[in-house]
């Protein structure tokens, strides 16, 4: 008898800790098919490994992603992490210069001017 007494709120507790994990997840699972079934060609979003793009097309599994003009890339739906908000191209549009680049990417010159990486492990004795 004395066992049940600590059994049975064991059981209690790990049963709904249980039943709460898997309604988190069935909550989420059904978020990401909410947002795949809203996919509309035109649509700009999010990959999960960050890069952003807009939907040109898609099928069943897959989804045709414009990464660049005129390059397009097929991914498989469930890469797809998030919608881009309208708000929140707005607020990348007024990061970025007139050039189109960002306009905290200054830093990123060189002090003779020129702009860029210079990998300087790659200069040969005939270019010194």
């Amino acid at each position: 008898m004395g066992n049940y007494v600590l059994f049975v709120p064991f059981l209690l507790i790990m049963g709904g800790l249980m039943w709460r994990a898997s309604r988190r997840q069935r909550t989420a699972m059904q978020a990401t098919i909410d947002l795949h079934e809203s996919l509309q060609p035109g649509d700009r979003v999010h990959t999960t490994s960050g890069l952003q793009a807009t939907v040109v097309g898609f099928t069943d599994d897959t989804v045709d992603l414009e990464i660049a003009p005129g390059v397009v890339t097929t991914w498989m739906k469930l890469a797809i992490r998030d919608k881009i908000l309208p708000e929140d191209i707005d607020d990348l549009d007024e990061d970025l210069d007139e050039d189109g680049r960002l306009e905290d990417a200054g830093d990123l010159d060189d002090a003779d001017g020129s702009e860029g990486f210079h990998d300087q492990s790659r200069i040969t004795k005939h270019d010194t």
